[in-house]
């Protein structure tokens, strides 16, 4: 466990605490550091799994789960964050399944240049993060036009947003608190 502020272990949690990491817990059985920063305030770690799970891991989503990790990994590039860079970025490698491929979205991603790996409906999406995270304020009408255009639905267009706020405000908690990646299992699909 890693970050500027105490997070309290499994041993050392009240009942309430203790739910809410059996709450947080991961696929594999650990509550990651991104979740145990909030130990010192249980309800806002509930509400951060609560918000997670609806973003990425719902089953009404229709956004690819591919796509919906390179949304992630682009938002979190951009905001400089390491730690959901990481999870993430494994997460979208191991879904896309193609390493040449893989190799090229990253380095798009990592350039912040979206148009050398995507276009059409994929590179509206990651315009649309763009500017939705580098300056939020400018965000107008015609940007959610342009999304419609490109082929995505309402629903979709809702979910990519959801997405880009949801990342904005993790890589926020993150970056803020200097949370890392010590001691979590990186990926949702790591080796076991």
């Amino acid at each position: 466990m890693s970050a500027w502020i105490r997070m309290i272990p499994d041993e050392d949690a009240d009942a309430h605490l203790k739910a809410t990491l059996d709450l947080a817990r991961t696929p594999h059985g650990t509550v990651d550091n991104v979740m145990r920063v909030h130990s010192l305030r249980p309800n806002t770690m509930k509400g951060h799994v609560i918000l997670y799970r609806a973003c990425l891991h719902d089953d009404a989503n229709t956004v690819p789960m591919w796509f919906q990790e390179v949304i992630s990994s682009y938002v979190s590039t951009l905001n400089d964050c390491p730690y959901s860079y990481a999870n993430h970025w494994a997460n979208a490698r191991h879904l896309i399944g193609n390493e040449a491929r893989a190799d090229a979205v990253e380095a798009a991603l990592k350039a912040h240049s979206p148009k050398d790996a995507f276009e059409g409906a994929e590179l509206a999406a990651l315009d649309y993060a763009e500017k939705l995270t580098r300056s939020p304020g400018t965000v107008v009408e015609s940007d959610v036009a342009a999304l419609k255009e490109a082929g995505w639905k309402d629903g979709e267009i809702l979910e990519i947003n959801q997405i880009v706020g949801y990342f904005n405000y993790a890589n926020r908690l993150l970056n803020g608190l200097g949370v890392t990646t010590e001691g979590d299992v990186v990926g949702y699909y790591a080796e076991e």
